[in-house]
């Protein structure tokens, strides 16, 4: 089995960087939207509630937005996606855009101040961490200075617009703490989202590579499987043959000639359907041969793995099960994680019943850290130990990546798994038992497992 590196590699391959996620034409409309807001804002302050604005200005700084969008809509295609230093300009000049039109129209006083939120939010969203700090501390200064220097509102009279000193402060406070909390809660939603959309790719690809593996193997032992007939024929009549050609010699050769191209092909097809075990007739196999083929790659690398199968009695047969390939893939990579972090036993462990299976997967090491055992599972989570010995396990990273793709592949054969350590960590080497490492204990119903009798039959049409 290839290392789960090779598909952290390969999704890394496949996303985009951060900022490539957002296109121009959404800043845009955005833009027109707040565009329409502003315009429609200003006409109601003057022609309804009579306030003497800046008119000329403050419909200066609407015009440097539909300027902007008309020369981002002529100069770039349809489908442009910003750079990381583009949609930060974008972000900029909107900021800058509103915080002017902010000046002009009584800066905090303005009920609208609280749009300035809206940049903010979509950098913590789509662009890098700096780009956000960046552009967090120009709102919060930009605010801060408009809370201070700015064009009051006047009434038809002259009057001026005054609220009391608390409600500024309180605005101004809260619309600081609002930069702050939309921007941190913004970019941990979309780092979560983005992390589990990597990771279920990163399954998705692991799944298609067994699927195709299981498919190649199939058409193999198919083909030697409906080909053995054929070939044991030619075998045996051109043995038949070369008893009664004895007195020609050069026919005999060629009879000869036919009979050992027969044992050829038999041998050949023979070896390639060692690779494959998905024939129609071996679509299921007892759960200790699933077991053992999910275990089989990891079991020369100096571990012991020790599988065993129970039912209710000693005398109950182990049950055929589906061997599907996201159960081996599953399987074999709770497998490989037990035998990376064990010392020198891996135990695989699977009791049957009539109504549900039960497996567990228990290793001799140290187990998983206290602090992370309620995240296992998740992707990108580091697992087992906080320092890695990378003498065993080099160029291991550690990101929870494999645990992830087992749990997702398993759970998708109707198994529900848990996570759990054998022994307390903090016993002494010779107080700990021989089975003191992590437990993975994964169940299944039964019905969802065990293969339904009387399926077998003639191998059928690949199709596809």
């Amino acid at each position: 089995m290839s290392n789960q590196r090779d598909f952290t590699d390969e999704t890394a391959l496949l996303r985009p960087e951060r900022a490539d996620w957002l296109r121009l034409r959404t800043l845009i409309l955005l833009r027109w939207m707040a565009i329409v807001g502003q315009f429609v804002a200003l006409v109601v302050a003057d022609q309804y509630y009579t306030l003497q604005l800046p008119l000329g200005l403050c419909f200066l700084a609407v015009g440097l937005g539909v300027i902007a969008n008309l020369v981002s809509i002529f100069i770039f295609p349809q489908n442009k996606r910003l750079t990381e230093d583009e949609a930060l300009m974008t972000l900029l000049f909107d900021l800058g855009q509103l915080s002017f039109l902010l000046y002009l129209t009584g800066g905090l006083t303005n009920p609208f101040a609280l749009l300035i939120l809206a940049p903010v939010t979509v950098s913590a969203s789509a662009l890098e961490l700096r780009s956000t700090l960046l552009l967090g501390g120009l709102a919060a200064l930009f605010i801060t200075l408009i809370g201070v220097v700015n064009v009051p509102l006047r009434f038809a009279d002259g009057a001026v617009f005054e609220v009391p000193g608390l409600f500024t402060f309180g605005f101004w406070l809260s619309i600081l703490i609002g930069i702050a909390f939309l921007g941190l809660y913004s970019r941990r939603v979309a780092t979560e989202m983005h992390s589990m959309s990597d990771a279920l790719l990163a399954t998705q690809m692991a799944l298609a590579r067994e699927q195709k593996l299981t498919d190649l193997g199939g058409v193999v032992a198919a083909a030697a499987h409906e080909l053995g007939t054929p070939l044991a024929t030619i075998k045996l009549v051109s043995a038949e043959m070369l008893d009664e050609l004895a007195d020609f010699p050069d026919l005999a050769e060629d009879a000869r000639l036919i009979r050992d191209q027969a044992d050829r092909c038999r041998d050949i097809l023979r070896s390639m359907g060692k690779a494959g075990k998905d024939d129609l007739h071996l679509r299921q196999a007892p759960l200790g041969a699933v077991l053992q083929e999910a275990a089989e790659p990891h079991m020369g690398r100096g571990i012991e793995v020790i599988i065993s199968v129970a039912g209710p009695t000693p005398e109950t047969r182990a049950p055929q099960v589906l061997r599907r390939p996201e159960l081996i893939h599953g399987l074999r990579n709770l497998v490989q994680n037990a035998v990376d972090f064990a010392r020198k036993r891996v135990w695989v462990d699977a009791q049957f019943a009539e109504d549900r299976i039960v497996l567990r997967i228990i290793d001799d090491g140290e187990g998983f850290p206290p602090q992370v055992i309620g995240r296992i599972g998740d992707p990108f989570v580091r697992s087992r130990r906080d320092a890695q010995d990378l003498s065993r396990r080099p160029g291991y990273e550690g990101m929870g990546l494999g645990l992830f793709i087992a749990k997702t592949l398993l759970e998708r054969t109707g198994a529900e798994l848990s996570f759990a350590n054998a022994a307390d960590p903090f016993l002494a080497p010779d107080e700990r038992p021989d089975r003191s490492g992590a437990i993975v204990e994964v169940i299944w119903p039964a019905a969802v497992l065990i293969a339904p009798a009387g399926r077998l039959g003639e191998n059928q049409v690949i199709s596809g």
